[in-house]
């Protein structure tokens, strides 16, 4: 089924390690959706939920790199509908469709995310945290890996020929961020700020995936700098709190 000699090619290991970077990277904003959203669920269930939603976004994009030709036809217009900027008529696709239905619910989500961390957790009537259940958790992680598979895929189709290559990238790039899945999830758990920044990252991926539905594409890059940039400028934030001693008021004379 796979040409197995394209590995004495040297410039095929080249691609695998390019494709499994830029996978890591598009897959960082799932990792921060699925460690935020198991948050729902009871602690002795976070793992088992990551580890879940990770599985399930690898079985997606190993699949949708099986399905190629649907892909590819998910790009042609399913019908036209008249825009103000545009003369033609706007050709509405599937791949529009996706995202732009995505993209509202990584907005929603993450708005009602901040929401509740603004306003407090609900708690029961003896005080005690509720939480959702498995189900539907994975529900929701089903809905935004379907989304991010999506784009994760189309990177790849456009960096590289090769099937066989793609779902190695994907499943190489899988298992790191299966290993560090719990460091970054701890990490943005301790951190109330950092929660706040990822879950505001989320929203403007949101309004990135509704933006190229309308075929307005924006740069990655620019977002991905966006986000670097504004975390590094919170851990500088974060270690100068930790530096600066309390100040101390002086007794007034008048005491």
């Amino acid at each position: 089924m796979f040409d197995l000699s394209v590995f004495s090619d040297p410039q095929t290991w080249v691609s695998l390690l390019t494709l499994t970077f830029m996978e890591i990277v598009l897959g960082i904003d799932n990792i921060i959706f699925i460690s935020i959203i198991v948050n729902r669920l009871p602690p002795e269930q976070h793992q088992r939920g990551r580890t879940i939603g990770l599985m399930l976004a690898l079985l997606f994009r190993i699949g949708l790199l099986l399905s190629i030709s649907w892909i590819v036809g998910l790009k042609e217009p399913l019908f036209h509908v008249n825009l103000p900027w545009v003369e033609s008529g706007f050709g509405v696709t599937g791949r529009d469709i996706i995202l732009f239905l995505g993209g509202l619910f990584l907005i929603g989500k993450s708005t009602t995310e901040i929401h509740t961390k603004l306003q407090g957790e609900e708690e029961h009537e003896d005080g005690t945290p509720t939480y959702s259940t498995m189900s539907r958790i994975i529900l929701q992680i089903i809905l935004i890996d379907i989304v991010f598979s999506f784009d994760s895929i189309l990177t790849a189709v456009g960096l590289v020929d090769n099937v066989l290559i793609m779902i190695l990238a994907v499943i190489i790039s899988m298992g790191v961020m299966l290993a560090f899945s719990g460091l970054v999830a701890n990490f943005v758990n301790r951190n109330p700020t950092i929660k706040m920044l990822a879950l505001s990252f989320l929203i403007m991926i949101g309004v990135m995936l509704v933006m190229e539905a309308f075929h307005k594409e924006i740069e990655k890059g620019y977002i991905y700098f966006a986000m670097f940039f504004s975390l590094v400028v919170e851990l500088l934030n974060m270690r100068l709190r930790k530096q600066t001693e309390p100040v101390h008021l002086r007794d007034s004379p008048y005491d």
